[in-house]
């Protein structure tokens, strides 16, 4: 799937709860679902800066495509990781940095999150997408 699907999905799932507090339960099982950062990567240079939880994030390239993993000590954060993750996760990096995020937007996320967990999610996207540009540089 292109990313552009998968967002299509997530918005798509997000539109069958009526209210907020399904959408973070939701969210919560999507962070369970979550595949985790091996212990070993759970270390300060993964760690998102900017994010009032931590959250560890690790990125290899698997061919031409860019597989993430990641954790959070918060169950919400770990939530929005889950759903960054899902999107971006098994995509080529040109592909990474190329995508827009209005799906956030239209499933209503940075609007009903705390100021600095909105800043945490924006801090997510830029991480991940640094890490594209990396790998794409050796691509290149």
């Amino acid at each position: 799937m292109t990313i552009q699907e998968i967002q299509e999905e997530i918005v798509d799932e997000f539109s069958m709860f009526d209210d907020w507090m399904q959408r973070y339960e939701y969210m919560i099982e999507l962070g369970k679902s979550l595949p985790l950062i091996e212990e070993k990567y759970k270390v300060e240079e993964n760690l998102i800066k900017g994010c009032q939880s931590k959250v560890w994030v690790h990125a290899d390239l698997n061919g031409d495509k860019l597989a993430f993993s990641a954790d959070s000590d918060a169950i919400i954060t770990k939530g929005i990781v889950a759903i960054l993750i899902r999107t971006y996760s098994n995509q080529h990096p040109t592909a990474i940095i190329e995508a827009d995020n209005k799906f956030i937007d239209e499933i209503g996320l940075k609007e009903h999150l705390s100021p600095t967990r909105a800043n945490g999610l924006v801090s997510m996207i830029k991480q991940l997408k640094m890490y594209a540009i990396a790998y794409q540089t050796q691509l290149d």
